[in-house]
């Protein structure tokens, strides 16, 4: 184990540790209730919980609601048409997130802060996700001094909302719920930043809680009763009533170990485990019991888990209640597949994957392993289910978060975030980041907080129609390349003048520095961690090699000639050596052998051939070459559907930026620019227009990233979509965004 990895470990076993989380199942009609009893202060309280959603909805999903019988005399805070909603007297006064939250693959730290005290109005109440406040919101404020149904002496419930009946059932689950009566706190006091990894994550919260406030673990499931899976850990004794959950042995069981905070517990580790990813399936499947249990009554449809391993040895467990032998469990790949048939009925199979080795294998009575496929190599590998018939087919799956009900085969681990393999790039804000800056028309440094010293810096104006700039430290300050045009490089002395050890130094050059005009800056580090190596050479007018220094096959090549009106092209891991991908003018993958002169590159070299794009005699050439780096970047491609219900691709980490390339169009989105789902702050690599928000949406994912549009740009139905994208953070450490 590496020093990092070692500091790492240490770390999530010293820190605050949740043991357990609730699952809630909407038809099960699960909830939790208690009556209050007279609160410290009825204007002033704090929810604070952290959820994992089995898919979105859009309908109403309640987290925590009160009521008084009367229809008009309820409050809640939950999902409502997936967007974050703190609502008062049954809708009368609310507040609501423009932010759409509907990650499937990770958690979500959500705290609300109610005040009403305050002489303003958007003082009153606050939300935050993940350790941020939410500033664009729809809001009806509540009036100043209004008390209202939350935190008085009514009903209330967890896991649903309560008007004339308990309704609105959430679906997902639940764990560290704080409510402190009498404060109106921020979310640094239920969590912090990670200095490691950049990611918010949970702390224990030290402070008082209050007459009505109370502490939800969900940590005892010796039964279902107030004093175990409802016991109020606060100190308080404010015990609540759990009604329709199952602490049983089995698929029914609803006390899990996925938590937010993954940590070694001498067995199959804790942290955020695998269900399967409602955002991949297939409309006619249906996902129910947190989204581990699959049905479906249409021929061919599957659904994948929300974790792919290319290492590592894995075990989970599948079982079928309903159905007959057409349906089908295995692995599903990129490039193969390999099922196993269940019969219909309630045994109880092992699967374990060896990806090391390309192995599956079976079981039933955890000692007997009959192989099911081998020669599995091409990762990443999804769990999945799959539909060969036309009858109701109901499937169970268990990942590890509600105990095994077989032995876990020595060697073998659980799908879940701890066991997942450490990132090389820990904390990828160490080497790529995004960078917003106004222009002042003097020389100016954007940015001193970067955490590396950049080599290449990528200029675009978003507020008005600028060109590309692109400048790099092999070729050096002020000398700029424009991604938009085939134009020949030019020295710009007023252009990125310096780079400096934590950001860069720009000039007084219009389209990187107009005064009041708005700018983005895409930064990367030039290093084998985040695969990326810049490669300047001249060319020769015949078939050649040129040397990089990735230390491992690229990815990606993009080429330009520096003091040539030529083209920029591309080739990527995608399409065959014979071809190229015209970068400057659009177009897809096109034959043309004088490129790479039809040969892969390989972990030393890359192949050029006779054309003037890339290899014309005696031409200065640069040449940006990425490789995939697991939990960091990922260069690939995909086939549209033209819905708005679009495809999702996995990354194996949350994407801090993509590009997405489909017919004509170079699109680029970034969370700097687009700070919640769904992106749709364009901007253009092969064009000079500013940023636009009407193409293009997608939502960035804890894992991925999905389209939510049906545009031609970026989903033309039954065409390839290429991309490349990098990460905000690995999906091991991950949160929902």
């Amino acid at each position: 184990m590496s020093l990092v990895d070692s500091r790492l470990q240490l770390s999530s076993e010293a820190s605050y540790q949740i043991e357990r989380s609730l699952r809630f199942n909407s038809p099960d009609s699960a909830h939790l209730n208690r009556t209050f009893g007279s609160p410290t202060n009825a204007f002033i309280f704090t929810i604070s919980v952290w959820v994992k959603r089995s898919g979105s909805s859009i309908n109403i999903e309640n987290i925590f609601g009160v009521g008084t019988g009367a229809a008009a005399a309820t409050s809640w805070l939950g999902f409502s048409n997936n967007n974050l909603y703190l609502a008062f007297q049954d809708g009368s006064y609310s507040v609501s997130s423009s932010a759409l939250y509907r990650d499937p693959g990770a958690w979500y730290h959500i705290v609300a802060a109610v005040d009403t005290t305050q002489a303003t109005a958007s003082d009153r109440v606050k939300l935050y996700v993940n350790g941020l406040q939410l500033t664009a919101v729809t809001a009806s404020y509540p009036p100043q001094n209004s008390s209202w149904q939350m935190n008085g002496a009514y009903y209330h419930v967890v896991g649903a909302r309560y008007r004339t009946s308990i309704d609105s059932y959430f679906n997902g689950y639940i764990t560290d719920f704080n409510f402190v009566d009498g404060q109106a706190l921020t979310p640094s006091s239920f969590g912090e930043t990670s200095l490691i990894t950049g990611v918010w994550q949970p702390k224990k919260y030290i402070g008082t809680y209050g007459n009505n406030g109370f502490y939800l673990k969900f940590a005892d499931n010796s039964g279902t009763t107030s004093t175990t899976l409802g016991k109020d850990s606060s100190g308080n004794g404010n015990n609540w009533t759990p009604n329709n959950f199952s602490v049983t042995a089995g698929a029914g069981n609803d006390s899990m170990t996925d938590s937010p905070t993954p940590y070694s517990d001498g067995g199959n580790g804790r942290g955020n485990y695998s269900t399967l990813n409602s955002v991949s399936s297939l409309t006619t499947v249906a996902l129910s019991n947190g989204n581990l249990d699959y049905s479906s009554s249409t021929v061919g449809q599957l659904a994948l888990a929300t974790i792919g391993v290319s290492t590592g040895k894995w075990y989970w467990e599948v079982s079928s209640t309903a159905g007959t032998t057409e349906t089908q469990v295995g692995v599903c790949g990129t490039s193969a597949s390999s099922l196993y048939s269940l019969g219909a009925n309630s045994t109880v199979y092992g699967i374990r994957f060896d990806a090391d080795n390309g192995t599956l294998d079976r079981t039933s009575d955890g000692t007997s392993w009959t192989s099911i496929a081998t020669g599995l190599t091409s990762g990443p590998y999804f769990p999945y289910f799959y539909n060969n018939g036309s009858t109701a087919k109901t499937v169970s799956v268990n990942f590890g978060q509600r105990g095994f009900n077989l032995s876990v085969p020595s060697g073998y681990n659980a799908l879940n975030t701890q066991n997942l393999p450490a990132p090389s790039a820990i904390k990828s804000s160490n080497y790529m980041d995004v960078v917003t800056y106004t222009g002042t028309g003097s020389a100016l440094s954007p940015t001193s907080s970067l955490g590396f010293s950049p080599d290449i810096v990528w200029i675009k104006g978003r507020s008005g129609a600028t060109d590309n700039a692109l400048y790099d430290t092999a070729r050096g300050a002020q000398q700029d390349l424009v991604t938009n045009s085939a134009s020949a490089e030019t020295t710009e002395a007023q252009g990125l003048t310096a780079f400096n050890s934590n950001g860069f130094t720009v000039g007084t050059l219009a389209k990187v520095n107009t005064n009041s005009a708005t700018y983005v800056a895409w930064c990367w580090d030039e290093s084998a961690t985040p695969g990326l190596d810049i490669v300047t050479y001249t060319g020769n007018g015949v078939n050649r090699t040129v040397a990089h220094n990735l230390g491992v096959t690229p990815s990606m090549i993009l080429v330009k000639q520096r003091g040539g009106a030529t083209n920029w092209v591309m080739w990527n891991n995608t399409i065959p050596a014979t071809n190229y991908i015209p970068w400057t003018y659009g177009g897809g993958s096109t034959s043309g052998t004088t490129y790479w002169n039809s040969t892969a590159p390989t972990s030393s070299v890359f192949s050029l051939g006779t054309s003037t794009d890339v290899n014309a005699n005696a031409g200065a050439y640069v040449a940006y070459l990425w490789a995939n780096v697991e939990g960091f970047s990922k260069v690939g491609s995909f086939t549209g559907n033209g819905s708005s219900d679009g495809p999702f691709v996995y990354c194996g980490f949350r994407p801090k930026w993509v590009m997405l390339h489909s017919g004509d169009s170079w699109l680029i989105n970034d969370s700097k620019r687009s700070a919640a789902n769904p992106t749709g702050d364009v901007l253009w690599s092969n064009l000079s227009n500013s940023e636009s928000s009407n193409y293009a949406d997608i939502d960035l994912l804890s894992n991925g990233f999905k389209i939510r549009n049906s545009s031609s740009s970026n989903n033309t139905s039954g065409g390839t979509v290429y991309f490349l994208a990098f990460a905000e953070s690995p999906f091991k450490y991950s949160l929902a965004r």
